[in-house]
């Protein structure tokens, strides 16, 4: 069969492309912007992909898959839809091709969804369980960012953004997952929930989905959780108290039972993540010593304060930040391993939610662990940014950010977003190596 999908350079639909590629099928794909990892994972596969929405690179196929990155007046939706072409979602493919007969371990939450579901996949690995997995980042233990296996265990990072423009709800409805983790709740995704409670409610639906066999895991306390769950469960729900995390010269440790963790991650929010990896995995069946025994070898996935250069002074690190919150817990953690070095944040705001002002103050609190920061000015935005920041940290282009940071020879540079932002990396890199100072 020939599948054709549109949108094939995003996170997930890329990570659908491998699976398909994986089940027999013929994939070809199109997407507007094409940008590592997900390109040179693609092309590693040998996945044709063309750029753009052009008719003409539309291939005949027997189905098309649509991303949600696309909407009504979209030249090859519009295309499909007047041909009366056969096309579904990636969740609704998954869904009917993928997960029926699967114990579904599906990861939850704002953020850090990618990066917990990725610790799982190891730890189910490492324990023997040869899991298959979707997640929307490149492992870097294993090198693509989905698989499919024999195993009956499949690990998928659950969204709560919408299906696709014919299917508005959360894509995770479709998962219908045993064990589920909710890792935290905020608001977010601005330009399809009009509050919090829109998203609460997506994730009562999920919750409805869960058997009666199945276990919801979540953190101790959690005010906009606990709301979620007091709408009504269906199955087991387990609490999770965090533990004293403790700083060391390499990373941080903490101890889970008769575990004991011992990694180079920074910060309480990954600390979070492991725990919730590590209950996941028990449910499943693995001892909690394994699971914490694997994390201790963990490697991590790209673009989750990946070091991109390492110099004499300066430091290049890419995180993909998209929530504020994100971006605190990155920065705090980072500042607890470099104590009194300087550091800098430098922030592209691409997602939807930063765009539209939901979060200004947050925003603004968010980058008080930074020493500098450096804000790419959104091209498009409904609030005027610069009564937050002042002219000194807002810039027009990448190019401008990268003469700035020649003023700066030593320090932690740390460019967050979620998106290309204008091949910055190789800007500044090639900046940095023309320089003797570094």
């Amino acid at each position: 069969m020939h599948i054709h999908i549109l949108g094939i350079a995003g996170t997930f639909m890329g990570s659908l492309a491998l699976i398909a590629k994986q089940l027999g099928h013929t994939v070809s794909g199109q997407d507007q912007e094409v940008y590592p990892p997900m390109s040179t994972q693609l092309d590693e596969q040998h996945i044709s992909y063309t750029h753009g929405y052009q008719i003409t690179d539309l291939p005949v196929a027997d189905i098309y898959i649509i991303g949600n990155a696309l909407s009504r007046g979209n030249a090859c939706v519009e295309e499909i839809l007047s041909r009366q072409y056969r096309y579904t979602s990636g969740a609704q493919w998954l869904s009917d091709n993928v997960l029926p007969n699967k114990w579904v371990l599906a990861v939850s939450g704002t953020h850090g969804k990618t990066t917990t579901a990725s610790m799982l996949a190891y730890i189910l690995d490492y324990a023997g369980y040869n899991p298959s997995f979707l997640i929307g980042g490149v492992v870097e233990d294993f090198g693509v960012s989905s698989r499919l296996t024999e195993s009956n265990f499949f690990i998928i990072e659950a969204d709560e953004y919408d299906t696709a423009f014919f299917d508005k709800r959360s894509k995770f409805i479709h998962y219908r997952p045993k064990t589920l983790l909710i890792n935290n709740l905020e608001f977010d995704h601005a330009d399809i929930f009009d509050s919090l409670k829109d998203i609460q409610r997506q994730f009562h639906h999920l919750l409805r989905t869960i058997p009666n066999d199945g276990l919801i895991i979540h953190p101790h306390n959690n005010k906009n959780i606990n709301e979620v769950l007091a709408m009504g469960t269906y199955s087991k729900v387990q609490a999770l108290l965090a533990p004293t995390l403790i700083s060391t010269t390499t990373g941080t440790q903490f101890s889970v039972e008769q575990g004991h963790v011992d990694w180079s991650f920074l910060g309480e929010h990954n600390m979070q993540n492991g725990l919730g990896a590590i209950y996941m995995a028990h449910h499943v069946g693995v001892p909690i010593t394994v699971s914490c025994e694997a994390l201790n070898s963990f490697k991590g996935i790209k673009r989750r304060l990946e070091i991109k250069y390492q110099g004499k002074n300066i430091t290049v690190y890419d995180d993909f930040a998209h929530h504020p919150s994100a971006i605190k817990t990155t920065l705090q953690g980072l500042r607890a391993k470099v104590g009194n070095q300087t550091i800098v944040a430098i922030l592209e705001l691409r997602s939807n939610t930063m765009k539209s002002g939901i979060h200004q103050q947050t925003l603004v609190d968010a980058l008080d662990t930074a020493d500098h920061v450096l804000i790419l000015k959104p091209s498009s935005s409904t609030w005027d940014i610069s009564t937050l920041f002042s002219p000194s940290v807002l810039f027009n282009s990448v190019d401008e950010i990268v003469q700035q940071l020649s003023t700066l020879h030593q320090g932690h540079f740390v460019v967050m977003s979620n998106g290309g932002f204008d091949d910055i990396f190789n800007k500044i890199i090639n900046h940095l190596n023309r320089g003797t100072s570094q």
